[in-house]
C-alpha cells in the first residue's frame, strides 16, 4: 500500500483499521508472518517518492508509485513545495521525483540542486506553459491582456515557475495588469465559474492538464517568445538509488508516457471523483504492455 506522508489536496490519511492491521497483523489471514508468500510489499526496500501537489504532479507520481509497489517495493508519496522537492533528493532525504518541468518552469530549483542528483531524461514531453483564455474570449494574443479585457491575471502558487515566466511576460509586453497568486485547485475553480457564466478571464496554463479537455480554452499566442513553446518532464533520483536499488531505479529510468496517458488519470480524478491510486491503477490495467515495459528491467528474481 502506498503511504502518504504529507496530507495534500488529494490524498487521505490511512483509515484506523489499515493501521491496525499494519501494526498487528491479521491473524486469521492462515498464514504465517513470515510466510514466503506473504505481500509482495514486504520483499523489497522502501523508496520515497516526492511531488509538487499540482493534478499533473499527482497523477504521474500515483502511477509510478502503483508500479513499483507491483514490483515489491513499499512506496511512500510526500507532498512538497517545489524547492524543498528538489533539495530532498539533492540531500538524499527521499529517493526520487518525476515531476521537473524544464527547461523552464523549474529552471531556479534545476540549477541550484541539479548537480547534486541523478537526471533520468524526460518521462513526459511536448508540453507547453503560458497564459490561456475561454474560446468564448475575441483576444488572441498576450498583447491584449490589459485591463479593457480583464481584472487580473489568475495564477497559481508564488514561486511557481509558469510564475515568473509570466511576471517576465507582464514586464515584456508592459502590461499594466496584477497577477493573482493562488493555487492550482483555485485557479482552475476560478476558471470554471467564469466559463459557466461566459466571463472574461485568463489563467496561467499548461498542457498536460485536464482543464484543456474539460474546457474550451487555448493558448494566447506570445510574439515575444517569453514562454518556452515546449518543455518536458524529467526524473530526478538521488546519487547512489542506482547501487542500493538497481530494480527501482531501471523502472524509474524506463517510466515514459503520453500527454493523453497523463489527462486521463487526471480526469479521472476530477470528472469521475476517483481516488488518485485508484486512477492510477485504472490506467495500469488498461496500459498493460506499457506498464510491463517499464517493470522489464531485466533482473531475476
Amino acid at each position: 500500500m502506498i503511504h502518504f506522508l504529507k496530507k495534500g489536496k488529494w490524498f487521505l490519511p490511512l483509515s484506523l483499521c489499515a493501521l491496525v492491521l499494519a501494526a498487528c497483523g491479521d491473524n486469521n489471514s492462515g498464514e504465517a508472518p513470515d510466510d514466503e508468500s506473504s505481500d509482495a510489499e514486504n520483499d523489497k526496500g522502501e523508496i520515497e517518492l516526492v511531488l509538487v501537489a499540482w493534478e499533473s504532479e499527482i497523477a504521474s507520481s500515483n502511477v509510478i508509485g502503483n508500479v513499483l509497489e507491483e514490483a515489491g517495493y513499499d512506496v511512500q508519496l510526500t507532498t512538497l513545495e517545489m524547492s524543498p522537492m528538489w533539495q530532498s533528493v539533492a540531500q538524499g532525504d527521499a529517493d526520487a521525483f518525476v515531476a521537473a518541468w524544464l527547461p523552464s518552469d523549474m529552471q531556479h530549483e534545476y540549477e541550484e540542486y541539479g548537480d547534486d542528483m541523478v537526471e533520468l531524461g524526460p518521462n513526459l514531453e511536448g508540453n507547453r506553459i503560458g497564459l490561456a483564455v475561454p474560446e468564448y474570449m475575441d483576444v488572441t494574443s498576450i498583447e491584449e491582456v490589459t485591463p479593457d479585457n480583464f481584472d487580473q491575471i489568475v495564477g497559481i502558487d508564488g514561486g511557481a515557475g509558469i510564475m515568473n515566466a509570466t511576471e517576465d511576460a507582464i514586464e515584456a509586453y508592459d502590461l499594466d495588469i496584477n497577477l493573482m497568486t493562488s493555487s492550482d485547485a483555485a485557479m482552475t475553480a476560478e476558471l470554471g465559474a467564469a466559463i459557466e457564466n461566459e466571463e472574461p478571464i485568463v489563467v496561467t496554463g499548461w498542457q498536460p492538464h485536464w482543464k484543456f479537455n474539460t474546457y474550451d480554452i487555448r493558448f494566447l499566442d506570445d510574439p515575444l517568445d517569453v514562454y518556452d513553446e515546449e518543455e518536458e518532464i524529467r526524473t530526478m533520483v538521488r546519487e547512489g538509488l542506482e547501487e542500493d536499488e538497481p530494480e527501482a531505479y531501471q523502472i524509474l529510468d524506463n517510466f515514459y508516457w503520453e500527454t493523453d496517458d497523463m489527462n486521463e488519470v487526471m480526469l479521472n480524478i476530477e470528472e469521475n471523483d476517483m481516488e488518485p491510486a485508484d486512477a492510477a491503477q485504472a490506467w495500469i490495467d488498461d496500459n498493460r504492455d506499457t506498464v510491463d515495459e517499464w517493470l522489464d528491467t531485466g533482473s531475476e528474481e
